[in-house]
């Protein structure tokens, strides 16, 4: 267990760093770290997939905390933007975790998998939308929040990898739309671990010290170490070349995915 324990920190302090450097919440390392801890502790392949989802999504809400705090201080959140579509990232988070808990593991993790492959995509290929217009208005964000919550519950992220595009597609500066998505992730993962307590509260054959789809001694595993590391990251990111990093991690998104896919097949 001291094993497991210390790996839940050395995930946290990866995922903070990655929440400030990259806005990405961190939980495309957490969530197949968790996966890999959970098989290794022997807890039951039904509810693995769930736990590292809900976990990984209760472990955001310090990481964006902490991440949007020291990106606000640079001036570099967009709370006009977060006001207008906070009320859709709400909704559409609850309703992913629970389209997620009437799911399998493995119908999960294929879509983790495939998802880890497109974001790694698009970080080799450095595509970015082009800047063509500006941030809609509130029915139109209400709809885009929406769509980011739902797929951002099913992978068990902060939305970085979502919303940071949209918003350079909407003319936001990219530091700035790193910044304004740490902000958004905080909701997205108050309604994904809301969502994933709720919908795993009775579920069979969950592990001791869990909190519905949430195992509470990663969650605390995660927690002591993101919280510190998150400022780092964002230090980081406005003195070191984000695109360049971003290609390494892309690489590691795609061993990573890999290694799943081999596990699932």
């Amino acid at each position: 267990m001291t094993t497991i324990l210390l790996m839940y920190i050395l995930v946290g302090a990866v995922a903070g760093i990655l929440a400030g450097l990259l806005g990405i919440g961190g939980g495309l390392v957490i969530v197949p770290l968790l996966v890999f801890c959970f098989v290794r502790q022997g807890i039951p392949d039904a509810v693995i997939m769930h736990l590292a989802l809900g976990t990984s999504l209760a472990s955001i809400m310090f990481t964006a905390v902490s991440s949007f705090r020291a990106h606000h201080k640079r001036g570099a959140v967009h709370w006009n933007v977060v006001r207008k579509i906070v009320i859709g990232i709400f909704s559409g988070t609850f309703i992913g975790s629970c389209i997620a808990a009437q799911l399998s593991t493995r119908f999960l993790k294929v879509f983790f998998v495939i998802f880890l492959y497109y974001v790694a995509t698009q970080m080799l290929t450095n595509k970015k939308p082009k800047p063509s217009r500006q941030i809609p208005g509130h029915a139109a964000m209400f709809g885009v929040g929406n769509v980011i919550g739902i797929v951002s519950s099913l992978v068990g992220i902060g939305g970085g990898t979502l919303s940071v595009p949209f918003m350079l597609w909407c003319n936001m500066p990219v530091h700035h739309a790193i910044g304004t998505s740490a902000a958004i992730g905080f909701p997205i993962a108050i309604a994904g671990t809301i969502g994933y307590v709720y919908n795993g509260f009775n579920a069979a054959e969950l592990p001791t010290y869990s909190l519905g789809y949430v195992y509470l001694p990663a969650l605390v595993g995660i927690v002591l170490t993101s919280v510190v590391t998150a400022p780092l990251g964002v230090r980081l990111a406005h003195s070191l070349p984000v695109d360049r990093l971003k290609r390494v991690f892309a690489i590691l998104l795609l061993v990573v995915g890999t290694r799943m896919l081999i596990g699932i097949l």
